[in-house]
């Protein structure tokens, strides 16, 4: 499977997020189940509950949803959440897009831009009534990607990518119905390039998207991309560099001083 965001103009035809341009499924991966149930699936909304989007993102805390800027930015006001491994089995029992297992209202980081929403794409849900989990997320530790660069063999460095969204990528609108469902799915994906002067400077880092190891798609923006096997969000799935989900994804990090500054600082209080 492969995670990735659409289009903008993609995503007001048919509700998924933002290819480079932001990202959006899984592909050439396997189903998740229950192993990640503290991620879910986001629709937002408008102001007056028009579905805009939909997103993957990661439970911090019963309270705290984290995912990417470009997901919830306006004119996100509001956001509907699912956590069910296989949302496309309720429809429309379940009331997607419109009302899911619990609401939220959306932030988007403070240096956050749209025109160039790859650099500080980062934002996060602050839900309506809490979510218990067995478990949740966790924030990464002060620039602790780093040690990665200095590592030889980048291949063998591994993350674990989780979110809904295509199966593959799709050569027009049928083929792309065809392939949308929205179903938790991981890849685990490699490394290929982190702090390279210019493309991805400090701030993101490649992936791989290929058969092999999976990678990202359309409809997965703003899911995980845990470190290895752990719980560790290193970074949330941010941008594609071609329509097709092949072979790089773009993952924004979240361990740097300004995104944990402005999680702690202002969220805090609904950390553990």
């Amino acid at each position: 499977m492969r995670l990735r965001t659409l289009t903008s103009l993609l995503a007001a035809l048919v509700l998924l997020a933002l290819a480079s341009s932001p990202a959006a499924a899984i592909t050439s991966g396997e189903l998740d189940g229950e192993r990640h149930p503290y991620v879910g699936l986001m629709v937002a909304q408008t102001a007056s509950g028009a579905p805009l989007w939909r997103c993957s993102g990661t439970l911090l805390s019963p309270t705290l949803f984290l995912t990417a800027g470009h997901c919830t930015q306006a004119p996100a006001a509001h956001v509907e959440i699912w956590f069910d491994a296989d949302v496309e089995a309720g429809i429309p029992a379940n009331g997607y897009p419109f009302s899911g297992q619990v609401g939220g209202t959306p932030y988007t980081h403070p240096n956050y831009n749209p025109n160039a929403f790859f650099l500080y794409d980062l934002g996060v849900v602050v839900l309506d009534r809490p979510v218990y989990q067995s478990s949740y997320g966790a924030l990464p530790q002060l620039n602790e990607l780093d040690r990665m660069a200095k590592r030889r063999g980048l291949q063998d460095v591994t993350f674990t990518a989780v979110g809904y969204g295509l199966q593959q990528s799709f050569p027009d609108p049928a083929s792309f119905l065809a392939n949308n469902k929205r179903i938790r799915m991981l890849a685990t994906p490699h490394l290929l390039q982190i702090n390279t002067p210019g493309f991805t400077g400090d701030f993101s880092m490649l992936l791989s998207n290929n058969s092999n190891t999976g990678g990202t798609c359309f409809g997965d923006s703003g899911g995980p991309n845990f470190i290895g096997n752990s719980n560790v969000v290193g970074g949330v799935t941010s941008y594609g560099l071609n329509g097709s989900c092949g072979g790089t994804g773009g993952v924004y990090r979240v361990d740097r001083a300004d995104d944990l500054n402005w999680l702690y600082g202002t969220f805090g209080s609904l950390l553990p």
